[in-house]
Formats: C-alpha cells, sequence, structure tokens
C-alpha cells in the first residue's frame, strides 16, 4: 500500500498541534505536551510503527521527562519538516506554513 502525500487539512492540524505542544512543553506540562507530540508525529506517518520503536528506545535510557518531551519534540518537528517537503508552493499558500518553522527546517535542509 503507497503512502499519500499530506493534505494542506493534515499538514495544518500537525503544524498546530506542534506548536500547542511546544507552548506546553514551555510551561513546563511535560506530560501534555509529550502526548501533544506523539498526536502531531501520528499525522500521515511514514512508517506506522515508527513511535513505537522510538518509544521503546527511549525507555531503554535513564531519561527525565523534561528529556523526554525535548527527544518527542524534536522527533515531531523532524516528521513536520517531512509533511511539509511534499506540499506544493499552491498549497504552501493555503496553509500558510508557520515563518518560525520554515526557517528552522531550511537551516536543516542547509546545514
Amino acid at each position: 500500500m503507497s503512502r499519500k502525500p499530506v493534505t494542506v487539512e493534515e499538514y495544518r492540524e500537525a503544524q498546530e498541534i506542534l506548536k500547542n505542544a511546544i507552548d506546553l512543553h514551555e510551561k513546563k506540562d511535560f506530560h501534555s505536551s509529550i502526548e501533544a507530540f506523539k498526536k502531531a508525529t501520528m499525522i500521515r506517518p511514514y512508517d506506522e510503527d515508527h513511535l513505537n520503536q522510538f518509544q521503546n528506545k527511549l525507555k531503554q535510557g535513564e531519561y527525565k521527562l523534561q528529556q523526554e518531551s525535548i527527544a518527542y519534540m524534536g522527533c515531531a518537528a523532524v516528521h513536520l519538516s517531512q509533511l511539509v517537503k511534499e506540499l506544493t508552493d499552491e498549497q504552501k499558500e493555503e496553509v500558510p506554513v508557520d515563518e518560525n518553522l520554515t526557517k528552522i527546517f531550511q537551516d536543516w535542509d542547509d546545514g
């Protein structure tokens, strides 16, 4: 079964969830931020089992809750950066893609 590209609505939802999750993380509500980051990652995933594998790797380490939240934030941000690459220029105009996220993603690609 081939994966269909992300839709504008799905990207918009993932972006909003990510931004809200970052706010929760900044407010030190790490349990809620982790759940939100997971939710963002599961919108049009590339590999249905990726999140389970990621969680298993985290469980093997001894991380503080804040560190786990940061790890999930990275996972969700990388996922969103891949989704934005699927959007056409016209679709990007419809979203719109958050400027701060666009800059971060561009820096990743250039780095």
